[in-house]
């Protein structure tokens, strides 16, 4: 079988940064910092969306593989410019790449490496010899300002990664994906209107059915078990005990999500970069904006055991390992 490296990778979040400050009261601000572990994020601005990021970030995913073009664009995301036509093929167009295969996927959080799978897929059978693999969200125009439960907690950018077919021998490849979903779930993270099922917001809702809504105690339990069985059945699938990990890229839901799942497997802390901090919960987008900030800053180094875990609506979750290459450097 033709096996899949990271041949390439890059992130961008948008330049206007919100702080919390700029949407709550001191008292909220520290709560908010206390509890998720956000203190700002990034977001869009005014004519801008989710195809402008996504282009960005795969222009400097193309940059730090040495290419101008691939055989196919996946374009994970939660949060479309429109419901019709899918983004990709725009993407593909602005970043030159007019005629290749591009398409959408949506699997929430865990869109990265489902979409990273599906890579694989194409280059393990011949159809691709590489695939530039975007992960994009612009969740802020997803979430309603009002609703203190969810508008601290998401921000907007994109993250990228070129895949390409391992040279023969090649130990640098990424490894097995465990992955499910447990659509008895499906509206603990979900925006109840806009699609076929319920095509407008209903007039008692106010228009909060186009928003998100979240039941947080039912997600922060699911997220952990779901990660921890994933994380542990990636590493041994590739013959590898948890203490054989260098690094745990994990989707950056809020700060407890990753403490808890920390203890719950368990990892330490210190191994588990986060960036949540400064950039708030990027849905699809946080497992590829993670890695390339952590790769960037020396956190990932070549010949590190790597494993990336994610967890999101649907529920979906997903996790595989890596590798680290060694001639691979983040295009900022």
């Amino acid at each position: 079988m033709t096996h899949t490296i990271v041949a390439g990778l890059g992130c961008w979040l948008p330049p206007t940064v919100v702080t919390n400050g700029d949407l709550m009261a001191p008292e909220m601000d520290a709560f908010v910092r206390r509890r998720i572990g956000i203190a700002q994020r990034h977001r869009i601005s005014d004519g801008a969306a989710t195809v402008h990021l996504a282009t960005e970030a795969g222009a400097r995913a193309l940059a730090s593989a040495h290419t101008e073009g691939v055989d196919a664009l996946i374009l994970a995301t939660t949060t479309p410019d429109r419901l019709c036509p899918a983004g990709a093929p725009e993407v593909a167009s602005r970043l030159g790449m007019t005629g290749i295969a591009a398409f959408d996927i949506n699997a929430g959080c865990s869109g990265f490496l489902y979409a990273c799978e599906l890579a694989k897929g194409l280059i393990a059978t011949g159809t691709a010899a590489s695939v530039l693999v975007i992960a994009a969200e612009s969740t802020s125009t997803m979430v309603n300002p009002a609703d203190s439960s969810t508008a601290p907690i998401f921000g907007d950018g994109a993250g990228a990664v070129v895949l390409r077919a391992a040279r023969p021998g090649q130990a640098a490849t990424i490894g097995p994906t465990v992955w499910g979903s447990d659509g008895t779930l499906a509206d603990a993270i979900a925006i109840p209107a806009g699609g076929s099922r319920q095509r407008a917001a209903s007039p008692a809702s106010d228009g909060n059915d186009l928003y998100l809504h979240m039941r947080g105690t039912e997600v922060l339990r699911n997220a952990v078990r779901r990660m921890k069985a994933a994380a542990t059945g990636a590493a041994a699938a590739v013959g590898w005990d948890l203490s054989d990990v260098d690094v745990l890229i994990a989707h950056q839901a809020n700060a407890a999500i990753t403490t808890a799942l920390a203890a719950a497997l368990p990892f330490p802390l210190a191994r588990m970069p986060s960036n949540i901090e400064t950039i708030g919960n990027t849905a699809a987008a946080s497992v590829p904006i993670l890695l390339a900030q952590a790769a960037a800053d020396g956190t990932v180094k070549a010949g590190q055991r790597v494993v990336m875990v994610a967890f999101g609506s649907g529920l979906s979750w997903a996790a595989t390992t890596a590798t680290w290459p060694r001639d691979v450097t983040p295009c900022s």
